[in-house]
């Protein structure tokens, strides 16, 4: 159906006839094939089908069946959503009952009956997508739409609270931040607060897929327009019509399909590769990147006016390090969701701990704190998650000191110290800034052992 997802049927078979002769009746599914555990397991992480073929009979031993009950647990183990129907030998009920207790969906017996195996495929794939759009309700029913933010600290209380406005209108959206600030977090709220929420959700990481294979990605391809274009495929953008595309990395895009991208978005119409046909779509874009697009225009590496199109708002995500307050809490959210996970009964974190996650500068951001919690909670001995248990070490650094005294002191040096600096050490100049008297800044410059002499023009070489 056009502009539907396709279905994606995995067949596991070792022997070439039987192979050539399932993908001839598969023929109007998406098909890929494999003839072994590694070739199928490769398959399968590459394209995540929804429902597997499998022989159980597989190479180094296809007399047997330890090699197809191994594949069939790790495909399960990978993707437990995927449905796998098992091929065994005639009569042999026994080790399909084996393969149905491990997880398999269904079983057919050889000889092999085209129709009757078509059938079993055809509701497999109902039933996965059934179970699919089920899972889509579900989640619609218990989060709200900014599930799995935490935003305790001020920069991030601003980056919702422009999601919130930015998401019930169709602007183009740019999300700046690191590597692991939570950027496709951020575009699924979008999403989910915005009049297309019921619509797709569909995402494309420009720099994960070869530049050869981007364009037939985004905008589909017609059937025979390049080597291997067996069939018409439907691309990510067609794809998300009536919903939202969301663009990652979009710094990394190729210069060439820079200029496709741009003229997609002032027409809104795409043209598939090896096409001749204007097909007009209807979606809403968020694009996201970790570089600056200053820095890439400047190199000639992103063009200015598709950046100008992509850019109509753009929010700016802290990166975790600058979170503040924010950190912990960050932090003991995502413990009590991998406690609950793991069925780990944990108290919260040590001392050390809290001031090993406080003082390093987490360079991962948000998605580095996860996996250290995750690993953690797995690890962890005692009642405490440690700084050992983080895989972290509290230098020697001692804990910021929250009596007020002090970080009023500290505030108030800072500030005379800055005053001092762009006044070149002039005192009227620098009192002014300050709003104090000048006498009243000779004493602070006393209390805290500063000298206007060292701020002057004269000390700077000027």
């Amino acid at each position: 159906m056009m502009g539907e997802p396709s279905r994606k049927l995995l067949i596991v078979e070792d022997d070439p006839g039987l192979l050539k002769q399932l993908v001839w009746c598969f023929e109007d599914y998406d098909v890929f094939t494999a003839t072994d555990r590694s070739s199928a397991i490769a398959e399968l992480r590459r394209h995540e089908p929804m429902v597997v073929l499998q022989d159980l009979g597989l190479p180094p031993h296809p007399e047997g069946v330890e090699e197809g009950l191994a594949t069939l647990s790790e495909t399960l183990r990978l993707v437990p959503q995927t449905k796998v129907i098992v091929v065994t030998g005639h009569g042999d009920q026994e080790n399909a009952l084996t393969a149905i207790g491990q997880g398999a969906y269904d079983f057919y017996e050889k000889p092999v009956d085209t129709d009757t195996l078509k059938l079993l495929v055809d509701r497999a794939f109902n039933i996965c997508e059934l179970e699919t759009e089920n899972r889509r309700l579900q989640n619609q029913v218990n989060e709200s739409p900014l599930d799995g933010i935490v935003a305790a600290s001020e920069g991030m209380l601003a980056v919702c609270r422009m999601i919130e406005k930015v998401a019930p209108t169709d602007v183009t959206t740019l999300l700046l931040g690191e590597s692991g600030t939570g950027k496709e977090l951020l575009a699924r709220a979008l999403h989910r607060l915005s009049p297309r929420a019921e619509g797709r959700f569909v995402a494309i990481n420009c720099a994960a897929i070869p530049e050869n294979l981007l364009e037939s990605e985004l905008f589909g391809h017609e059937k025979g327009s390049f080597t291997g274009a067996h069939k018409q495929n439907i691309g990510k953008v067609e794809l998300a019509s009536g919903g939202t595309l969301f663009l990652d990395e979009i710094g990394d895009m190729p210069m060439p399909l820079q200029a496709k991208m741009l003229r997609f978005l002032q027409e809104r119409v795409i043209e598939r590769v090896g096409g001749r046909r204007e097909i007009p779509v209807d979606v809403r874009v968020v694009c996201a990147t970790n570089q600056r697009p200053e820095t890439l225009i400047e190199e000639g590496l992103f063009r200015e006016d598709l950046y100008y199109r992509i850019s109509e708002i753009t929010i700016n995500i802290p990166p975790y390090r600058d979170r503040e307050e924010g950190r912990l809490i960050l932090a003991r959210t995502l413990l009590q969701k991998y406690c609950r996970k793991q069925k780990r009964a944990l108290n919260g974190f040590s001392e050390d701990a809290m001031h090993a996650m406080e003082v390093y500068a987490w360079p991962g951001n948000v998605r580095e704190l996860e996996n250290k919690i995750k690993g953690a909670v797995i690890m962890a001995d005692g009642k405490l998650v440690t700084a050992l248990d983080l895989g972290l070490t509290a230098d020697e650094q001692e804990p910021e000191s929250l009596n007020l005294r002090e970080v009023r002191q500290r505030a108030e040096s800072k500030a005379i110290r800055i005053a001092l600096t762009k006044s070149y050490g002039n005192i009227s100049k620098a009192s002014e800034m300050l709003g104090i008297t000048r006498p009243t800044l000779y004493d602070l410059l006393n209390k805290y052992g500063l000298s206007a002499e060292g701020y002057s023009k004269k000390a700077a070489g000027q």
